[in-house]
């Protein structure tokens, strides 16, 4: 001890004590500037050797942090923090296009970038895209040569009888929800139907054991949990908002509150052709019809399904999404508008 207050005594001895701690704050400094750059660097490289390609699709409109996320969720790259900090420090935010594209895990995060910034899109692909109403899936298939005729025969339920996706489907509904959106291989001569086909096969698979016994558990249907699948999708695309959407929806139809939902209404106005308002008289409008739509308003994701089947735990019965994006929840009403008036401003029209 005597040593120590000798060689830090006096003036020279504090001079001595900060530069000591000068010394380890710049090594500690240049240790973590150092960790972080080696895991940006490891980060911008292929997730794996592997050449398995994914057709994986930009919806236009899409944030960076949302096509970073979906890349990750997808198995493409390593981090979607990385990928984020990639795009937006090479000033590529603005300048992803939307579509669908051929990569795979040996791609480096340079190269899915500039893949997706040139707009290099897969070939001979036919996308459904999620969150969309029949007849804009309809009007893709038109786009990628299809005759009206052929189109009508595709969609017409009786062509596939007995196709376990369909086992719920209503006498006299159409499609609407069922595809499930993916991007399937098209050739000259594949039929609209085989596509369609194709689409159904992936939505059987996505109606699971789990996720069916999820939906009875709630006392829905398959019809009703897709039908409520697709509204919580149009109220979110973001998986970590959906179970809490979809229990507020759930706790509505339990206690027997009117959805009040502003995308079951767009719905009916959109298929009506007029103007979008929460006073359209459709059955769809679920300012005026407490309970369920008469059936889904878009097609599904495995996560909206997923929302319904396993819920949040949480108890809400409003919720509001700000100008941010971010969705803020309440219990009661006056909650709600505090939340509003805070929040949102341009999407709620204030």
């Amino acid at each position: 001890m005597n040593k120590i207050r000798k060689v830090f005594s006096g003036r020279k001895g504090y001079l001595r004590l900060w530069l000591v701690t000068f010394v380890v704050l710049f090594l500690v400094a240049t240790g973590v500037v150092v960790t972080i750059r080696s895991w940006y660097a490891a980060s911008l490289k292929p997730l794996s050797s592997s050449s398995q390609i994914t057709n994986f699709t930009v919806v236009s409109g899409s944030s960076v942090r949302k096509i970073s996320q979906d890349l990750s969720q997808a198995h493409l790259i390593r981090s979607s923090k990385a990928f984020e900090t990639y795009v937006r420090a090479n000033l590529l935010n603005n300048k992803l296009q939307a579509g669908t594209y051929a990569l795979s895990p040996s791609m480096s995060v340079s190269q899915i970038a500039t893949k997706l910034k040139k707009g290099d899109v897969a070939k001979n692909l036919l996308t459904i895209l999620p969150g969309k109403r029949l007849d804009e899936i309809k009007q893709a298939f038109s786009k990628a040569g299809y005759s009206q005729a052929e189109i009508d025969s595709a969609f017409d339920p009786a062509t596939y009888l007995g196709h376990p996706a369909l086992a719920s489907l209503p006498k006299g509904a159409s499609l609407e929800g069922y595809l499930y959106p993916d991007s399937f291989q098209k050739q000259f001569d594949t039929p609209a139907s085989t596509i369609v086909r194709e689409s159904l096969d992936e939505m059987n698979l996505h109606l699971s054991s789990d996720i069916t016994s999820g939906f009875a558990q709630h006392g829905l249907s398959v019809h009703d949990g897709i039908t409520l699948a697709s509204v919580v999708y149009q109220e979110t695309g973001d998986p970590k908002y959906q179970p809490t959407v979809a229990q507020v929806f759930l706790l509505r139809l339990k206690q027997g509150t009117a959805f009040q939902s502003n995308v079951t209404a767009n719905y009916a106005a959109d298929l009506a052709g007029v103007a979008r308002n929460v006073n359209i008289d459709s059955p769809y409008n679920t300012y005026l019809h407490p309970g369920l739509p008469p059936g889904p308003i878009g097609n599904v994701t495995a996560s909206a399904l997923s929302a319904v089947a396993h819920p949040a735990t949480t108890d809400y019965l409003f919720f509001v999404a700000g100008d941010n994006d971010v969705i803020y929840f309440s219990h009661t009403a006056a909650e709600h508008q505090a939340l509003i008036d805070q929040y949102c401003h341009k999407k709620c029209g204030e």
